[in-house]
């Protein structure tokens, strides 16, 4: 089983309610050896939601990363919600505090969240998958001060084209996969997709094989966890997940540097 979380949320992040100490016992529970936080910080979000507390966050985690010590290693990220624009602030953040991980993610596209209905009735499911995508691109162009980019295809959670191929936007995609590996950053196996009943933990299999075909070897595994019952969830999967794309480790990040263990 895999035995690192590294994708979690608590209520330091707007849309968790869990307490911070009570994430860290449901993951001591779930038999890890390590939980990495990543709570949201999602830049001029329409709402005014997810601007991260870090300096309270990160007094909290060091507290219960003392407390638990012997029963849990703690770490310390966060989740970036990247728009192109906002790269030099998101530089100054990121350099603002000593993450051991950053994970930046796309939430918004066009200043619209695809979480809400309204993305794809003006969009429509084709053209709403690949306007995120497209998205994805424009941001790792002009950002790079991150480790992995998460949840590749969080967008199709909330299509209604929930059988998609990759193979429908296989040229755009090979281009984000190439652009990530050549600038050393890797992809998440997020289990969150299982939860919301896609069929396939994130990104979809045939997108984390062509990672791997394509020279990609940094590769975490998070839950995306909001509340404490879903903190390792179908970790059990996991480890089946990666090996049958190619894997035969995963990677769990300290103080920004990844650490390759066997599967």
């Amino acid at each position: 089983m895999i035995k690192a979380d590294q994708h979690v949320h608590s209520s330091f992040s707007s849309d968790s309610d869990e307490l911070l100490e009570n994430a860290v016992n449901a993951a001591i529970a779930a038999s890890l050896d390590a939980l990495c936080v990543t709570e949201h910080m999602d830049m001029d979000y329409p709402t005014g939601e997810f601007m991260l507390d870090a300096d309270s966050y990160r007094a909290e985690l060091f507290r219960l990363k003392e407390l638990y010590s012997d029963r849990i290693e703690l770490l310390f990220g966060v989740e970036l919600g990247l728009m192109d624009y906002l790269a030099p602030r998101l530089y100054e953040f990121a350099s603002s505090q000593p993450f051991d991980f950053i994970i930046g993610s796309s939430h918004l596209v066009d200043g619209v969240d695809p979480y809400y209905p309204e993305y794809f009735n003006a969009h429509g499911d084709h053209n709403g998958i690949l306007r995120y995508f497209e998205c994805i691109l424009a941001n790792i162009t002009t950002f790079a001060d991150f480790d992995v980019y998460g949840h590749l295809d969080y967008v199709v959670r909330y299509s209604h084209a929930k059988s998609y191929s990759p193979a429908e936007h296989a040229e755009l995609l090979d281009e984000i996969l190439k652009k990530l590996i050549s600038m050393d950053k890797g992809i998440e196996l997020n289990t969150a997709g299982l939860k919301y009943g896609l069929g396939w933990a994130h990104p979809h299999p045939e997108l984390l094989r062509r990672y791997r075909e394509l020279g990609g070897e940094i590769i975490t595994v998070g839950s995306d966890g909001h509340k404490g019952e879903h903190i390792a969830y179908d970790f059990d999967k996991a480890s089946d997940i990666l090996q049958a794309a190619g894997f035969e480790y995963y990677t769990v990040f300290r103080q920004r540097k990844p650490e390759f263990i066997k599967i």
